[in-house]
């Protein structure tokens, strides 16, 4: 998206609009990822009249005012001056990542973010976690409503740090009287990412356990931003779901993604996954296979009533997420280079067998790297 003509912006940012003045917005984790597409969003908003962009390192959109620092750095206080709105999207949820680490800068960032939020004098706060905090049970209603209650555990890729990130949200009100925090809940999201989910459908086969309910529900990046910029505007506030509508059954996504199933026991399945994840094979802990197990879809109830509607379908957002994924393989939420992919694909009629021989080729390689050492 091509940042609009500054003489432009500026004649823009000059006026008001009809309920009142244009608020100045900043946006953390501001160069890449969401951070970046809402940063283009925003600065090309009739209704935003400016954005401050934060992050370690300078992004793309030079219609932005850049500010280049660490969340974590209570500095940032300063930069949120002038401030009406902050929108925090510094977050490290890489399966790659060192989950000490992650934790440490998911928890302090945020927690620096809304006390320098306050100490600034901004009004709104809005957060961003994942519709995971809910948790996937068997039990779950379709769909969940944004006050069920939030029953994920720490088991699954940054989902603790999430729930962390929602128990700060809950206490800044009180800690920091006039400070509004809005929680923003994404369902799986797809345009440009990389999770455990998007990588259920590099596979060969979907991992399907033997009695669980699947149901899928999408959101686009572009959905999600649209979403955020409501909640910065104050059209919706409070703890936010969003998705496309409905969802997809298992057989459904099987039919339109072309790709058959692998179905096994489910102590045979979480066995392998939290053997492959203690050993360090995957990234995936066996806490992430409950997501692709049981249903966590979302009402959107809140951001409907406030006149907000999906521009994707879960359809188009699967069909997207499969041209993003074409030419990657992977195996128990391990890539595999060419050669391991290989041996995965030729065994693609035989099943289950496509997983035990991907991680046996896996396992191969890391004992024969060990050996040369």
């Amino acid at each position: 998206m091509s940042s609009p003509d500054p003489q432009v912006r500026a004649a823009r940012n000059t006026a008001e609009g009809a309920s009142g003045p244009k608020p100045v917005v900043a946006v953390t984790g501001a160069a890449q990822g969401i951070g970046a597409a809402l940063v283009e969003r925003l600065a090309a908003s009739e209704d935003i009249k400016q954005v401050l962009a934060i992050d370690e390192r300078r992004g793309e959109c030079e219609a932005a005012e850049w500010h280049l620092l660490d969340v974590r750095d209570p500095v940032i206080a300063e930069k949120l001056r002038g401030a009406d709105a902050v929108v925090h999207l510094a977050l490290d949820l890489g399966l790659d990542s060192d989950p000490v680490a992650r934790s440490a800068y998911n928890v302090r960032g945020t927690q620096t973010v809304l006390t320098a939020a306050a100490a600034a004098g901004v009004h709104r706060v809005v957060l961003c976690t994942s519709a995971m905090v809910y948790g996937a049970h068997p039990d779950n209603e379709l769909p969940l409503s944004e006050d069920s209650e939030l029953r994920a555990t720490a088991e699954a890729t940054g989902v603790g740090d999430l729930l962390e990130i929602e128990d700060l949200a809950r206490r800044a009100p009180r800690a920091h009287p006039g400070l509004n925090v809005t929680v923003v809940r994404p369902a799986v999201l797809v345009g440009g990412t990389d999770t455990a989910l998007t990588r259920y459908f590099e596979s060969p086969r979907l991992l399907v356990v033997a009695g669980s309910r699947p149901a899928w529900q999408f959101c686009h990046v572009e959905d999600l931003c649209s979403a955020l910029e409501y909640a910065v505007l104050g059209k919706a506030e409070g703890e936010l779901a969003v998705g496309c509508e409905g969802w997809l059954e298992q057989e459904e996504v099987e039919e339109l993604t072309g790709i058959r199933r692998m179905e096994l026991p489910s102590a045979v399945a979480l066995g392998a996954a939290t053997r492959l994840h203690r050993i360090g094979l995957t990234p995936s802990p066996a806490g992430d296979l409950a997501y692709t197990m049981y249903p966590w879809v979302v009402s959107v109830a809140r951001l409907h009533d406030a006149g907000w509607r999906p521009q994707w379908t879960n359809e188009e957002v699967l069909a997207e997420l499969l041209e993003e994924v074409a030419g990657r393989h992977t195996v128990a939420g391990r890539r595999l280079g060419r050669k391991d992919a290989t041996v995965a694909g030729a065994a693609g009629a035989a099943g289950a067998t496509v997983a035990l021989l991907g991680a046996a080729a896996v396992v191969r390689k890391a004992r024969k790297a060990r050996r040369r050492i």
